[in-house]
This record gives structure tokens, C-alpha cells and sequence, in this order.
């Protein structure tokens, strides 16, 4: 049931985009930068984290799950660090999601043959 649940959910995130993508002029970026911080104000009023509960991997993948990972991220380095915590918490916690981007995205590039356009 829990793979039912985290596939509809993360099946709701791509709907809305998808909608956004069509019905309106977003571009692709302003989109995603709006789930990063959809993540993050639902972080904030303590909205988010239930819903990861629920739905595992369907709401903690997509985007709005990397703002709950900053959100969070600087929630406790605020706690633990105090104001310095706002400005190292979220790229403490987001730092091995960020580099396993960079280096599985040089990795393909590697593999990969790029075709001029």
C-alpha cells in the first residue's frame, strides 16, 4: 500500500506541473524554484513533514521535498547553532543531494555522445 501511496502522490506533483507547464506562461525554472519553495512554506507551517509520513518517497523526491530538506536542515542547525544556523543549515543538509547531481550528471556526460543541434 505504501508504494500505491507514494505513487499517487508523486503522481499529484507531476499533474500539477504538468498543468502548470500547459495552462499557464511559467517557464519550466520558475516552476521548479515554485516547488523549492512550496516545499519550504509548507515546511514552515508543519505541513510537509506529515505528508512525507504518508506518502515516503512520492513527497520527500520531488522538488518540494528538497525544500523540506532546507527547511529542515535549517530549523535544526538554528537550534544547534544558532543564527549562523539560517545561512549553513540548508546546504548542510542538502549537500549530498546537491553532489550526487553533479557528479551522476559529469558521469553521464562522460558516457553520452552530444549531438549538435
Amino acid at each position: 500500500m505504501q508504494y500505491l501511496w507514494a505513487f499517487l502522490i508523486g503522481g499529484a506533483f507531476c499533474v500539477i506541473g504538468q498543468l502548470l507547464i500547459d495552462y499557464t506562461k511559467l517557464t519550466p525554472a520558475r516552476i521548479l524554484v515554485g516547488y523549492v519553495v512550496t516545499g519550504v512554506i509548507l515546511t514552515a507551517f508543519g505541513w510537509y513533514e506529515p505528508l512525507i509520513n504518508f506518502a515516503g518517497a512520492g513527497a520527500s523526491v520531488p522538488l518540494t521535498g528538497f525544500g523540506y530538506t532546507l527547511a529542515s536542515g535549517v530549523k535544526q542547525a538554528l537550534e544547534l547553532q544558532g543564527w549562523l544556523g539560517i545561512f549553513t543549515g540548508g546546504l548542510a543538509a542538502t549537500a549530498g543531494g546537491i553532489t550526487a547531481a553533479i557528479v551522476f550528471s559529469y558521469l553521464a556526460a562522460l558516457v553520452s555522445k552530444s549531438k549538435p543541434h
